[in-house]
């Protein structure tokens, strides 16, 4: 056991959420690492079941009162937002939490990086901008007051912004299972783009050995870091492994402009235009220097066997969204190649 590991025994640590994509991996890493680890939430997920060990507080976090009444008499070593958007959700855990934790983190998102970015590979310095996507917008403004608190008052945050990060229940395409049925069906699916940006696309297992170790990390405070693999396939290899991991040896792609995909749908244009069209590509330098020996080890080809093994083990999981469906068949209708 090294130092750091020695450190984590014991930490207190309140994830307010705790059982999504990403959290979940996060909990489980911080139960192995011997953390004392608290959920609040409602109680109400059971797609990804809570570790042994993990005491769950229920509460609606949005309710101020609620959450005060829930948390009475703890003082943490790490509080971690993972369910906060706005800026008024976050000033509300700077007034519950002030003076009642060590170290508060904040789970923004890489999609407020400049987009479309400048510079490769995408840095902690690079600029915060996305005038595309209100989501990222948010996130922004909710860092500018967490760092402004600290500057100000010395409210302990540490600001995290994930990428693309994914575990088996989340197929990483907007309309999710919808794109495996329609390969499977051999009917089109649409590939935003010419499908050759790179994407950098991470394993919450792989994130949450990153994650974990900020945890309690004093050096981390005031500070901001990404977690991300340094696997950046280009969006035709995302989805031929997919298509490869599913059991289809040629998936029919139609390729869509993402601008015309906002066009026909400006909710999934928005995550198109303000992110997923762009190519991203991280330097993990920073994450490594507080986390000595950090790296990303799961491939998304496994990550995508992953998947399917867990949605083909249950008819229930294989969800297709009707809405996405349609849409998806008239986009193939109108930028399909004709035959000559």
């Amino acid at each position: 056991m090294n130092y750091q590991e020695t450190t984590m025994q014991g930490l207190k640590v309140l994830f307010i959420g705790g059982s999504g994509v990403i959290s979940t991996s996060c909990t489980r890493q911080a139960v192995d690492a011997g953390m004392d680890v608290y959920l609040l939430n409602r109680g109400r997920n059971n797609l990804r079941p809570v570790p042994e060990g993990v005491t769950t507080l229920i509460a609606d976090s949005r309710d101020k009162q609620a959450v005060l009444d829930a948390t009475a008499g703890h003082i943490f070593d790490c509080v971690v937002s993972w369910v906060n958007f706005t800026p008024e959700q976050v000033k509300q855990d700077i007034e519950i939490f002030s003076g009642r934790t060590r170290q508060y983190v904040f789970i923004s998102s890489a999609s407020a990086y400049q987009t479309p970015p400048t510079h490769m590979p995408v840095l902690e310095s690079t600029p915060l901008r996305n005038p595309f996507w209100e989501y990222s917008r948010n996130k922004i403004a909710c860092e500018d007051l967490l760092t402004a608190a600290y500057r100000a008052e010395g409210f302990p945050v540490t600001i995290v912004r994930p990428s693309h990060t994914y575990d088996e229940t989340l197929v990483p395409f907007d309309g999710g299972w919808t794109v495996v049925d329609r390969m499977r069906a051999g009917r089109p699916v649409i590939v935003p783009g010419d499908g050759t940006s790179l994407w950098t696309i991470t394993h919450s297992r792989d994130f949450a050995r990153g994650f974990v170790g900020l945890l309690g990390n004093t050096c981390a405070i005031g500070e901001a870091v990404h977690i991300t693999s340094q696997e950046a396939p280009s969006w035709n290899q995302i989805y031929a492994q997919i298509a490869e991991a599913a059991g289809v040896p040629d998936p029919v792609l139609v390729h869509v402009a993402s601008e015309s995909i906002a066009e026909a749908d400006p909710q999934w244009g928005a995550g198109l235009l303000g992110d997923k069209s762009h190519t991203m590509i991280f330097d993990n330098s920073k994450i490594r220097s507080f986390v000595p020996g950090f790296a990303a080890r799961i491939p998304f080809s496994q990550g995508a066997r992953e998947m399917m093994a867990w949605h083909d083990a249950d008819p229930g999981r294989r969800i297709v969204d009707p809405r996405m469906d349609a849409l998806m068949d008239r986009l193939a209708d109108v930028y399909a190649p004709r035959p000559v």
